[in-house]
């Protein structure tokens, strides 16, 4: 970025969570607010220039309360010092995955559920169920690490639940109730894995391996070569889950506090 010229001009509050810089009657920077169910609140800008970016951030960090969250591409590294420079510190680093699909690479082919447990693949699952699940899951998580170690795009509604749209859900059922769940984005071209999920009584069985082969499988089978998923880094398990089946690193987003 370059910070030449746009060094002065006004900062105006346009609406409930947004700013705008204004520089001779043209907007060369906006700022962005968001709150989320858990009580975070994230702030985005998007601005022509380092001076343009350091007074949106100084109008909006006067206005807000503390903690702000941001999240940053770690590869962009203007982005990355700006934040800095506003005083904002790395809370959590999240990998990009690119998985593949096919049985051969994956060497899922083979892999079954465990005795008992039964797959249901994506928009196969029940509501009700389904729901119930989400619950004990997100219980569970909030009991240890927390929601906010979650990844983003998967936030609680007011109600508490997790789970939007029940469609977008592959289950692992075991007797009359849900024991795993897998969410899957049907993002143009590249479906994300949003979310894996097995009640603790039931992990370490080969649930999660199973129903990420059942999904993976269906994808190959459309023609579908490549899914993507988010881990944290903190998130052993997972990252060793994707990595064994021949999913390799894309990326990684970095998720920034000021405190």
């Amino acid at each position: 970025m370059n910070s030449a010229h746009f060094t002065s001009g006004p900062i105006t509050r346009v609406a409930e969570g947004q700013w705008h810089a204004v520089e001779d009657d043209l907007t060369v920077g906006r700022g962005h607010v968001s709150g989320r169910p858990d009580g975070r609140i994230f702030v985005s800008i998007d601005a022509w220039h380092d001076a343009v970016f350091d007074r949106l951030a100084a109008a909006m960090l006067a206005d807000l309360p503390k903690p702000l969250y941001t999240v940053v591409d770690e590869t962009d590294l203007d982005v990355m010092t700006n934040w800095e420079r506003a005083g904002f510190t790395a809370r959590r680093r999240e990998w990009e995955y690119l998985v593949p699909t096919d049985p051969k690479v994956t060497g899922l082919g083979s892999v079954s559920p465990p005795s008992g447990v039964r797959l249901l693949g994506v928009g196969e699952a029940e509501e009700g169920p389904l729901h119930t699940l989400d619950r004990v899951i997100r219980d569970e998580v909030e009991a240890t690490v927390g929601w906010q170690e979650m990844p983003a795009e998967v936030l609680p509604r007011l109600d508490g639940a997790t789970l939007r749209d029940p469609s977008k859900y592959a289950a692992a059922a075991q007797s009359d109730e849900y024991v795993g769940l897998l969410r899957l984005a049907a993002v143009t071209r590249q479906p994300r894995i949003g979310l894996i999920a097995v009640r603790r009584d039931r992990q370490r069985r080969g649930i999660a391996r199973a129903l990420l082969a059942h999904v993976l499988g269906a994808l190959h089978r459309d023609g579908i070569e490549t899914a993507s998923a988010e881990v944290n880094e903190s998130n052993g398990p997972a990252m060793a889950l994707f990595e064994g089946i021949g999913a390799r690193r894309a990326g990684s987003n970095l998720e920034l506090v000021l405190r």
